[in-house]
């Protein structure tokens, strides 16, 4: 090199750096990209984004490229540096060139190109691409041998490469992904999103008709009972059953029955459990994610929850589950979470024992415990291990409670402390 002129040098070197630069913001854009967001402008036809899926099916080999090119170019850029020193400062200027070209690699070949590269991984990836493709066909044997090295000195020491991109993201990541989607998906739709992937986690029982609340006849009750009590339901089916609820005989609809009706010859007791379906039955414990695949299945849209020894423990429908999902319907007859609480002016809420709680915590932003009973009575009773007098002040979980009614060995209205809600919510 002695032949070239210093200003040539210089030149050299600038030019160096540059790719040096090149090189490593290419390798932080494209370990930086979004990979959903890759695949999914790859398969809309964007070339930038297949070019870049392509180099990175095999992460190995494109690191080995990126690092192959970047060690050469500053490896040759030292020596070029070295000579340059040593012609404006002798000795001394191998210490010099040394130090001067450590910062200005540090600054202009790594920190600057690999911070832009971050900010902006999806312009410097894909214009990058072009050329790491091209170098990838003229490097490929130096690489392939590189990458055997090192692949094989990882299994020397127990690691196993895997090049799958295996991208399979769990429950709590695709939450995760959801959460953090922000304005590009309206919320409304985040929260059904984040429902459905909560279903899993969610069981029959937590939205179940309880076993006492469920819409019932006796069919041993008198006929007029019997017809009193058709013409007053407000639900579409009804449970038929002979004494207790446990015997269960049918599942009948309301509209067949208002049918017969208008036929006198045709309306009988007879007929009506002719004309009721068979009963579906779910075991406790089945989560909604399963259920709801069972309704679409089996063709129903309702169920009698039963346990392990076959005695009736509530109701649900494939309504109760799609509100899971979307929300409450208005045309629930049912009463809905705001129907149950009661804003006092005080700041208090007055809330009726029958509220569920996972509804209560969800509307609310509360941590009451779900792991055990599924109302706001339920809960107090466990902590209580009585059924209490009205106008007992309890602390349940934090939370501070006043008990207001008890009637028919039940709790039916508790007041939360307003000092309680400005902790939690």
């Amino acid at each position: 090199m002695d032949d070239i002129s210093t200003g040539v040098l210089f030149s050299l070197l600038i030019l160096l750096l540059v790719i040096s630069g090149y090189f490593s913001g290419s390798e932080t854009g494209m370990m930086a990209l979004n990979r959903y967001k890759l695949r999914h402008l790859a398969n809309q036809g964007h070339r930038g984004a297949k070019r870049v899926e392509k180099l990175l099916s095999r992460p190995d080999r494109l690191i080995g490229l990126i690092l192959i090119g970047n060690n050469l170019v500053n490896i040759l850029a030292s020596a070029i540096a070295t000579i340059l020193g040593m012609r404006l400062y002798g000795d001394m200027g191998v210490a010099i060139a040394t130090g001067a070209l450590t910062l200005v690699v540090l600054v202009f070949a790594e920190v600057t190109p690999k911070t832009l590269a971050a900010l902006y991984p999806e312009r410097v990836s894909y214009a990058s691409s072009v050329l790491l493709q091209i170098l990838m066909k003229l490097l490929y044997p130096l690489v392939v041998f590189v990458n055997a090295i090192t692949n094989g000195f990882l299994r020397l020491v127990g690691l196993r490469v895997n090049n799958n991109d295996d991208a399979d993201l769990s429950s709590d990541e695709l939450r995760t992904v959801v959460n953090e989607a922000g304005g590009l998906i309206p919320r409304r739709h985040q929260d059904m999103l984040l429902s459905i992937l909560d279903l899993e986690n969610v069981t029959v029982e937590d939205l179940m008709v309880p076993r006492n609340e469920i819409a019932a006849i006796n069919v041993n009750d008198d006929w007029k009972s019997i017809v009193r009590q058709l013409s007053h339901s407000a639900h579409g089916r009804i449970v038929l059953y002979r004494d207790n609820i446990d015997e269960v005989v049918g599942m009948l609809r309301v509209r067949e029955a208002y049918r017969m009706m208008m036929d006198k010859n045709d309306f009988s007791k007879e007929n009506l459990l002719r004309a009721a379906d068979e009963v579906y039955f779910i075991p406790e414990g089945t989560p909604l994610n399963i259920q709801l695949l069972k309704f679409q299945r089996n063709k129903q849209r309702i169920g009698l929850i039963v346990d392990e020894y076959g005695d009736i423990q509530g109701l649900i429908t494939l309504e109760d589950i799609l509100e899971e999902i979307v929300g409450e319907f208005t045309t629930s007859i049912s009463p809905t979470l705001a129907e149950e609480i009661t804003p006092q002016a005080d700041g208090s809420l007055i809330i009726e024992g029958s509220a569920n709680i996972r509804d209560l915590n969800k509307s609310l932003n509360w941590v009451l415990p779900t792991d055990g009973p599924r109302t706001l009575n339920g809960l107090i009773l466990e902590h209580l291990e009585d059924i209490p007098d009205s106008q007992l002040s309890i602390e349940v979980s934090g939370y501070q409670m006043e008990i207001i009614e008890v009637a028919d060995n039940m709790i039916k209205t508790v007041r939360i402390l307003p000092n309680q809600l400005q902790k939690t919510g």
